[in-house]
């Protein structure tokens, strides 16, 4: 999970069922992730990092839950990933990776 995290899209060379979840309210990745269920694929995986973790849990849940009734939680992957910050310093930031699948 070491790619560039672009908010809220698909960053550059990452597959199209995966939804980045950055600061914007949950409902704004629900609709991204039941569009990527509405428009064939088999399964969609939710990013986050750092403080994002627990909004990304929250859209798996909402989109299982309501929207995408059919769908399980297939894996979760949780690590770290380590970043340069704008003095130059490296620190370690939380990941996730939820995959929900049909």
């Amino acid at each position: 999970m070491a790619e560039q995290y672009e908010e809220g899209g698909v960053a550059e060379g990452m597959p199209g069922n995966v939804v980045l979840v950055g600061k914007k309210p949950p409902m704004n990745y629900v609709l991204a992730v039941v569009t990527q269920f509405n428009s064939g694929v088999k399964s969609v995986k939710i990013r986050a990092r750092g403080n994002a973790i627990s909004r990304a849990v929250d859209v798996a849940e909402i989109s299982r839950n309501r929207f995408v009734t059919d769908a399980k939680v297939d894996e979760i992957a949780i690590g770290s990933e380590e970043l340069s910050n704008e003095d130059g310093t490296r620190s370690k930031v939380s990941s996730i990776e939820i995959t929900l699948a049909k």
